[in-house]
């Protein structure tokens, strides 16, 4: 997971200094199946990621974060898209 994690930081990186690459990633949001249209504009840039990889990171990422507190005991309930990490780097790039 954390190779992703870093992989998605150097694209991010890249889009916020590329505008059309900022555009297509922000594009992808439009697309019937997004997260595969996400990933292809990934692998066109040399990085091999695919949406089930993406998608559980994301997840493994957030079940992680739940058992660091209060010895795993975490009840709070999720906030919706906190463990999409395709969302949240479309968020990033919107915000600069």
């Amino acid at each position: 997971m954390a190779e992703i994690v870093s992989i998605l930081d150097d694209i991010q990186n890249r889009a916020k200094r590329d505008a059309d690459l900022r555009k297509r990633f922000l594009h992808t949001r439009e697309e019937s199946e997004p997260v595969a249209a996400f990933c292809e504009v990934c692998r066109e840039l040399g990085y091999e990621i695919y949406e089930m990889e993406l998608i559980m990171a994301g997840e493994t990422f957030h079940a992680e974060m739940k058992r660091s507190t209060n010895g795993g005991g975490e009840n709070s309930p999720m906030i919706e898209g906190e463990d999409d990490f395709y969302e949240l780097f479309l968020a990033a790039l919107e915000e600069g």
